[in-house]
Order: C-alpha cells, then sequence, then structure tokens
C-alpha cells in the first residue's frame, strides 16, 4: 500500500523540492521517518533562523524551498520571517506538523488551534487539508500558489497521522510563467517614452528576481536613461558602477520627489511607488508622470498617482525593447564618486566597506543587514553583478543576514557569499552559525559591532532612549563554538588582513569588527 507520505515525497521530487529546511519536532516524525536518500535535510537550531536559510536559498536559487516547522510554538517562532519571506516575494512552502487527528477536538498538548489562520495575513494561501488523502492536492496547489506571480509564502498544516493513511498518486504540473503587459497599456507608455526628454527608471527587487538585470541595463542604454534604486529594495537590479545610475532614492516622500524632479517620465519597475520608512511631512514638489510596471495587483491599486501596467519583470522589459527606438538625447551626468574614507582607530563603518569593495571577488553574493550603516554601504561598496549580486530584507524583521547568507551559500555553491551585518542583527539569527559549521560552508560573515541599536538611535534623535545599549559581545567566542573560524579587527591594518584571510578561507568565518559607534544620520 501507498500511503500519503510516499505519493507526496514523489510529487515533491518532481516539483524540484527535495531540499528541505527544518527543526523537527514530534508531529514531523511521520513526515521525516525513513528519510529518502536523495532528499537533503538542513539542520536549524531555531525555527526563525530556518525560515531565514531557507528565504536566502531561495533567493539566490530563483527556485521554489520547502520549509518544514514544528506544530503551533515552532510555526510561532518563524512567523517573523514567514512576514520576511511575505515582503521578499519569496516561493516559500511552510509544511507544518500536527497532532493526530483523533486527539484535536481536545486541544491536545502541541495542538494547533485554526491551524491555517496561524500565519494570515502574510502567507498568500493557508490550508489544513480536511481529509489525509487530500495532502498531496494540498501540496501541488501550495506550490503553483508560491510560484505563482507575485511570489510569496504559503501554509500547509498536516496532521501527523495523515502520513500514514493510504495516498493516491498526484501528477506534478509545471509552475507557470510570467504576465505580458496589455498591448494597449505598453503602447501608451512606449509613446511617453519617445515623447520625454529626460526620462528615469526607478529599479526594484522584482527586476533581479526575475532575472531581467540585462534587460534593464539594455533599456536604460537605449533610451539614454537615469536609473535610480527604489527605495528600500531587497535586491540590486541595476550595476552601481554604470555611468547611467543615478542613486537610491530614500525612503521618504520629500526625498523621492526632489531626487525625481529633473526628470519628466519616470517607469518604475519590479517596485511599489514608493516604500517609505519616515514621515518628515509633504513634498513641495510633485513626482513626475509615473508609470508602473508590476505583477502585484495590490502595488497596482495603491498607487495614488500614475498609470499602472500589470506584468512580470522580464517579460515587459523585453517587449519595451522590441518597442523603443534609440534615443538622440544626452544621457544624465554620472553620479559623483565620493572620496575613499580616512583611516583611523577603529575604523568607520564606511572604511569597512571601502575595504570590502577592494578585496571581493568580481561576483560575490552580499548578503547586508547592517540597518545603521546602509547609506555608509551604498556610498562605498558598489554592487556591479547582474546576476544575485546583493540580497536583505524587505520587512526589516532583524535576523535575517546571517542565516540567510548561509541559505544563499547553499543554493550558489558557485558564488563567495559575503555577509555583512550588524552587532545587534546578528544576535537575532546567531544559531545559524552552526549551521554553516555543519554544512562546511565558506561564507564570510563580517560583523560590524558599534555596540548599539543604532538605527533606533538615530531616529531617536536627541532624546534619551532606554534599551539601545549593547557592547560585551564577543562574536569571535561566538563563533569558534559553533565551529566556525573567527578575527578580529579594529584597526585599519588589522581589517585587512583579517578580511584578507577569511575571504581566502573555505571554512566559515567570523570577522569581528570593532567600529566607530558614532551614529549617523539613516536617510
Amino acid at each position: 500500500m501507498r500511503t500519503v507520505r510516499d505519493v507526496s515525497r514523489e510529487l515533491l521530487r518532481q516539483l524540484g523540492l527535495t531540499t528541505i529546511f527544518g527543526n523537527p519536532g514530534t508531529t514531523e516524525i511521520p513526515f521525516l521517518i525513513d528519510w529518502p536518500s536523495d532528499f537533503r535535510y538542513v539542520l536549524g537550531l531555531q525555527e526563525s533562523a530556518v525560515v531565514a536559510m531557507a528565504d536566502g536559498y531561495a533567493q539566490a536559487t530563483r527556485r521554489p524551498v520547502l520549509v518544514n516547522l514544528h506544530s503551533a510554538g515552532g510555526v510561532g517562532h518563524g512567523l517573523g520571517h514567514v512576514f520576511t519571506a511575505y515582503r521578499n516575494r519569496t516561493p516559500m512552502i511552510v509544511l507544518a506538523g500536527q497532532q493526530v487527528r483523533s486527539l484535536l477536538p481536545d486541544d491536545p498538548f502541541l495542538g494547533a488551534l485554526d491551524a491555517a489562520s496561524f500565519p494570515r495575513p502574510y502567507v498568500k494561501w493557508s490550508i489544513e487539508p480536511a481529509r489525509a488523502q487530500d495532502v498531496p492536492a494540498a501540496l501541488s496547489r501550495a506550490f503553483h500558489m508560491a510560484t505563482q506571480a507575485p511570489h510569496g509564502p504559503v501554509f500547509v498544516s498536516v496532521p501527523a497521522d495523515d502520513w500514514d493513511a493510504p495516498g493516491e498518486p498526484f501528477p506534478a504540473r509545471p509552475a507557470m510563467g510570467g504576465l505580458a503587459p496589455d498591448p494597449d497599456a505598453l503602447a501608451g507608455l512606449v509613446a511617453a517614452l519617445t515623447a520625454s526628454s529626460a526620462p528615469a527608471l526607478v529599479v526594484g527587487a522584482g527586476v533581479d528576481g526575475d532575472g531581467a538585470v540585462p534587460e534593464v541595463v539594455e533599456l536604460a542604454r537605449r533610451l539614454k536613461a537615469g536609473v535610480w534604486a527604489a527605495p528600500m529594495s531587497s535586491r540590486c537590479s541595476f550595476p552601481e558602477d554604470d555611468p547611467l545610475f543615478q542613486g537610491f532614492l530614500n525612503p521618504e516622500r520629500g526625498a523621492v520627489a526632489r531626487s525625481l524632479a529633473g526628470h519628466d517620465v519616470v517607469v518604475v519597475v519590479g517596485a511599489p511607488a514608493f516604500t517609505y520608512h519616515v514621515y518628515r511631512g509633504e513634498p513641495d514638489v510633485e513626482l513626475p508622470p509615473l508609470y508602473v510596471l508590476s505583477d502585484d495587483e495590490q502595488v497596482l491599486a495603491r498607487m495614488p498617482r500614475g498609470t499602472g501596467v500589470r506584468a512580470t519583470a522580464k517579460l515587459v522589459l523585453r517587449q519595451l525593447l522590441d518597442a523603443v527606438s534609440p534615443a538622440d538625447r544626452q544621457p544624465p551626468a554620472p553620479r559623483a564618486t565620493p572620496p575613499r574614507p580616512a583611516a583611523a582607530t577603529p575604523v568607520s563603518a564606511a572604511y569597512v566597506f571601502a575595504t570590502l569593495a577592494e578585496l571581493l571577488p568580481s561576483d560575490a553574493l552580499v548578503v547586508e543587514e547592517t540597518p545603521s550603516h546602509r547609506l555608509a554601504m551604498q556610498a562605498h561598496l558598489p554592487i556591479t553583478a547582474t546576476d544575485t549580486g546583493f540580497l536583505t530584507i524587505a520587512s526589516g524583521t532583524l535576523g535575517y543576514g546571517l542565516p540567510a547568507a548561509v541559505g544563499a551559500a547553499l543554493g550558489r555553491p558557485d558564488r563567495k557569499v559575503v555577509a555583512v551585518l550588524g552587532d545587534g542583527s546578528s544576535m537575532y539569527g546567531i544559531q545559524a552559525l552552526w549551521t554553516a559549521a555543519r554544512e562546511h560552508l565558506p561564507v564570510t560573515f563580517v560583523v560590524l559591532d558599534n555596540t548599539q541599536y543604532a538605527a533606533v538611535r538615530i531616529l531617536g534623535g536627541e532624546d534619551k532612549l532606554p534599551g539601545v545599549e549593547l557592547g560585551g559581545l564577543d562574536f569571535t567566542a561566538l563563533a569558534t563554538g559553533m565551529g566556525c573560524a573567527a578575527r578580529r579587527a579594529e584597526s585599519p591594518e588589522e581589517l585587512t588582513a583579517a578580511l584578507t584571510a577569511a575571504l581566502a578561507d573555505d571554512r566559515p568565518t567570523v570577522v569581528h569588527v570593532t567600529v566607530d559607534p558614532d551614529p549617523q544620520k539613516l536617510y
């Protein structure tokens, strides 16, 4: 007799879901028993880190991923980064355990009350199948919901006794493709670009997420358009050393309007228009006419102004390339290159980023979570790769960067993965160092230690705030205690030596860098 477990595993094979991230509990035993030799189980020591590792894996590979979590409390631990997966638009299937069906009426130990509601609204779809034999169909639907544009996480709760029930084979179907733009909407956009004298592109994570950076580069050059990175973009979607790159839009209304004021048409691709973080009053200048190209109906519905075109990035960019002619206009002036930061002890965060820029291989994959140092990173560590050169969080949920780098390294063993992290954010996902050591991943983790939650302190202004002072964290001891190599740096000479050695090491290595604690502005 074939069981639900048997047919579900065959379905997962056909869907390419054989690398599974998890932290097991007793309600998962029936799913995990007699584990197949062609499946890979990546163990994390806490569910939040597990979900972030899976997110990094999916983002780096542009493939869907399956996460197996414990019922109730285990799901609760992971929900912070389910929210991240929702904001990152990650095609993630969260498969959670549940108590056996015969015990559920009695509110049992480890039972999840109304399990399907627990992760809402931050999943695209959620279910606990009504019958054991419905589990394979639920997994198939979950896969297609997660991988259908716009991508996002989904949730399936399975009672423990369902896996041993009789099951019927369920055929796999290929994932659906992208969305092409409406022809009339595309024609209107082409006419606006043709008539424009100073167009701009604003590129968001959806461009690189769709593997469309080469297309947007070609379009920008054909239009001689300036290119801006969308506010809070979680991926790099345009090479930051290109002369057409104009810089990063800050997540504040006035700053966005002032940056775009010199353009007469702005095309936003793969991002909302716009994501804001702070409010400093209404802008004193109007935004130019906007065209927003997105596969997300919610992004298009909530636009306060402009014209929306629903499409996935690669398809709409290819069709634009077929429709627009090379522009006869002067390109915008390139942005100014900032001077190299001064050497001092302790080093500044800007000096760390400038040093990394000199040492990183050209195809490095940088994972970042340094909220208080992002301006310094944008100024001094240009991301130039056109294929997944940069990953960070779109959600603001701390604890993503360290485990996401582990997942990215698992997914892309052909790339050097470097994580640049704050001291505070590192502690939210520090358990992932153990997984990096267990999996023998040559990741370099650079921890910038300014002894505080500096982003909170900066936005607090001159007011005295409790709970922002850290200090006393020894990341070299934490690293070696979990099986990683470690180095410490404070001076410029120590920094260069530590980074050079770490980047050449084939072991996971933590570089603990003491940086100038004086907080700078965020935006």
